[in-house]
């Protein structure tokens, strides 16, 4: 009985896991396509997905990363 149980169990949530990852790829295709936009309507597609992964980051996060590549990019001459 509890191996019933057990396999009934497993089964709704591999379910659920597929659901789930077509979802995910639903998103991820809606993603592409709003970058996609973007690039149509001239801007930098590059330059956007590093907006939204600072705008991810809080506030001292982003100033330490941006201290970190200013330090790099002096050690390097870039600047």
């Amino acid at each position: 009985m509890s191996d019933i149980i057990a396999a009934d169990q497993l089964r709704l949530l591999i379910d659920r896991i597929e659901r789930l990852e077509e979802e995910k790829k639903g998103i991820a295709d809606d993603i592409k396509d709003v970058y996609g936009e973007a690039k149509s309507t001239g801007f930098d597609v590059k330059t956007t997905r590093a907006i939204v992964r600072l705008r991810k980051m809080e506030k001292h996060q982003r100033e330490e990363a941006e201290a970190l590549l200013e330090t790099y990019k002096q050690a390097l001459g870039l600047d």
